[in-house]
Parts: C-alpha cells; sequence; structure tokens
C-alpha cells in the first residue's frame, strides 16, 4: 500500500487501485486505464516565492502559465525541475504526483473544470499505480483553491519546452 493509499484510507476515503504498464503521458494513462482522458489528473509542481504548489488540471489540457501565475499571485513562478522534485518529494516517482496538497504540504489550485468529473483518476506517487476515487471525496477536507489554469482547445498559450515536457 503506497503513502497516498494509506492517507485517504486514514481519511475514509473509497478508492479503486488500478495498476497498469508504465505511460509516458495522462493521454496514454487514461487509454490504458479505459477511462476518458478529461478524468485523468495531471498533478504539477510549480516553484513560487512561497515554496512549493500544486496544479491540478483535466488530463486532456495543458498547463497555462500565464493564468496560474496570475492565479498565484506570482508572476515568477515556473515548474519545478526534476532535480527539485527529486529532492523535495522523495518517495514520488516523476510525473508521479498525487493531487493531494495536504499530504505533502504544497497549496493546491484545481482547475475548475476537474470538479465537474463526478470520478477521477490520478497518480499514486507510481508510475504504475493510479487510484480511482469519487471527485467530491477526493477534494472533501482539502484545502484547494479552484482557479482557472489550464488552457483549453483552441486557445493560444506561450509555448514552454520545460511544460511540454511534462504534460
Amino acid at each position: 500500500m503506497t503513502a497516498v493509499e494509506e492517507y485517504l484510507q486514514m481519511r475514509g476515503v473509497e478508492f479503486e487501485v488500478i495498476p497498469h504498464e508504465r505511460t509516458l503521458s495522462t493521454v496514454e494513462e487514461a487509454r490504458a486505464l479505459g477511462v476518458a482522458v478529461d478524468e485523468a489528473l495531471k498533478t504539477l509542481v510549480m516553484d513560487t516565492s512561497a515554496g512549493h504548489v500544486l496544479v491540478v488540471i483535466p488530463g486532456s489540457r495543458r498547463v497555462d502559465l500565464h493564468k496560474v501565475r496570475d492565479a498565484l499571485g506570482d508572476h515568477h513562478a515556473r515548474l519545478a525541475s526534476e532535480e527539485e522534485l527529486g529532492a523535495d518529494f522523495v518517495g514520488y516517482e516523476l510525473g508521479a504526483m498525487p493531487p493531494l496538497g495536504s499530504l505533502v504540504g504544497a497549496r493546491t489550485f484545481v482547475d475548475p473544470e476537474v470538479l465537474t468529473h463526478e470520478t477521477v483518476v490520478f497518480a499514486a506517487g507510481s508510475q504504475t499505480r493510479s487510484l480511482k476515487a469519487r471527485t467530491a471525496d477526493l477534494f472533501r477536507d482539502e484545502q484547494i483553491t479552484v482557479a482557472p489554469v489550464a488552457s483549453h482547445p483552441g486557445e493560444e498559450t506561450a509555448p514552454d519546452p520545460l511544460v511540454d515536457r511534462f504534460t
């Protein structure tokens, strides 16, 4: 049982464990799990002047750094580097951050589209293990800020090589 599973169990959140092959993207993960891409969550870690912040978006979307920076009120915020993630989030594989800021001591910003889904699938800290839970149960008791932080089809966003690499 992973730390994420233990944490959810302690909070009384029902979830389903879904083991799967290692995938390179949220889109591939959703396909492997047989769920809609929008129901698979991407959790990105931003480095800000106040520390790390989690940004949670639907798997079919891309993070919009301009929107994130506006929501944070920090125009120097950036995606955390692989080195920072490895050092600051020991026990969580790269690309497998759960959307639970209280578990890792980080503020959490959730795109409103995430909350439109009854259930979501998300990383459990491992690139080969995902969890499925009711969205309302997952974020119950979590301190989240709901803010539009994802780009939507047809929106133009400035390319960012680091974002492109992780989304």
